[in-house]
């Protein structure tokens, strides 16, 4: 008796898998990983913020200022921020295993909804420590704050300018977003330690933190929605779900649509699955050209999966 081959199994090696993730002709173009983003940006970046945080902070708590502290806090922020993006980047590169079909893509994503988080959290505290201080002042070493907050201007706008010349997504532009936040609490500091060394009105130095705070917390909103939306896997911006639905509904060919659902398999990238209740099962390569040719004009979506299906077929209840 002859040997019947071993069929494999699902849950084979990546390695083994490789065949399952393919995409032939006529499936979409794009992949499931992210290539050609650079890590050097993110680390050169990582370690300038690194650096001088740690010198903000000393100086903050030597120079008694709140401008200078929460400085330094958001340095520390961005630090993180910039480490998540630096391990999202190397976790997306991953190819898509037996166990994980879509890929890494979405490490970006949750990077940046962590890093926003973060931002939420800085922002109360900094807003908490400004009103103690509104209430009861305390001295604020004035030319201390002034020097260190332009050398860190300085290494912010360092830091800005080596990430807007990497490759973007949406975990560097967040790490970005933090960063020229930072930028603003420099400016805020800097401006806190002139006034307070000329003038000694040291309530400028929680005023201006309080400012500085409402920014970031304009600023890393737009991050925290754009990833929370893509995590819970929402219709993409941009594209009308209903619309979407009425136009495959008006394919020749085409009766009803049911069980459609639109989202992004990679920021960027729409999906789309649904059945479509079509006339004639013969038809359906012709029906399938035509709903994947207007998909991709009208809404941009590449990445179709249909399942066709008559009216006799479907289950009456």
């Amino acid at each position: 008796m002859s040997q019947q081959p071993a069929h494999p199994s699902i849950d084979t090696a990546p390695s083994d898998s490789a065949h399952l993730h393919a995409h032939l002709d006529g499936d979409a173009v794009h992949g499931h990983t992210i290539e050609g983003r650079s890590q050097k940006t993110l680390g050169v970046a990582l370690a300038l913020t690194l650096l001088f945080a740690l010198i903000e902070a000393v100086s903050g708590v030597m120079s008694n200022s709140l401008a200078l502290i929460s400085d330094a806090g958001h340095m520390v922020t961005d630090a993180a921020a910039l480490g998540l993006a630096l391990m999202a980047q190397v976790i997306a590169k991953r190819p898509p295993s037996a166990r994980h079909s879509f890929g890494f893509v979405r490490a970006e994503a949750l990077a940046a909804f962590v890093n926003s988080l973060a931002m939420l959290l800085l922002v109360a505290w900094i807003v908490y420590e400004a009103a103690q201080r509104l209430l009861h002042p305390e001295p604020v070493g004035g030319s201390t704050v002034f020097v260190v907050a332009s050398i860190g201007a300085a290494i912010n706008i360092l830091v800005a300018w080596v990430l807007s010349r990497g490759e973007q997504s949406i975990n560097t532009r967040a790490a970005l977003v933090n960063v020229m936040g930072d930028l603003m609490g420099s400016a805020a500091a800097i401006a806190a330690g002139a006034i307070i060394h000329f003038t000694q009105w040291v309530r400028i130095d929680p005023i201006l933190s309080i400012f500085v705070s409402l920014l970031i917390l304009r600023s890393t909103s737009g991050i925290l929605r754009e990833s929370y939306h893509f995590l819970m896997e929402s219709v993409p911006a941009g594209i009308d779900y209903l619309k979407v639905g009425a136009d495959l509904a008006a394919v020749d060919g085409v009766m009803s649509v049911h069980d459609l659902h639109v989202w992004d398999m990679s920021p960027g990238e729409p999906a789309l699955i649904g059945h479509l209740e079509i006339v004639d099962l013969a038809c359906w390569p012709e029906v399938l050209f035509a709903v994947k040719a207007m998909l991709l004009e009208r809404h941009g979506i590449d990445h179709v999966t249909l399942q066709p299906e008559t009216h006799n077929a479907l289950p009456h209840l």
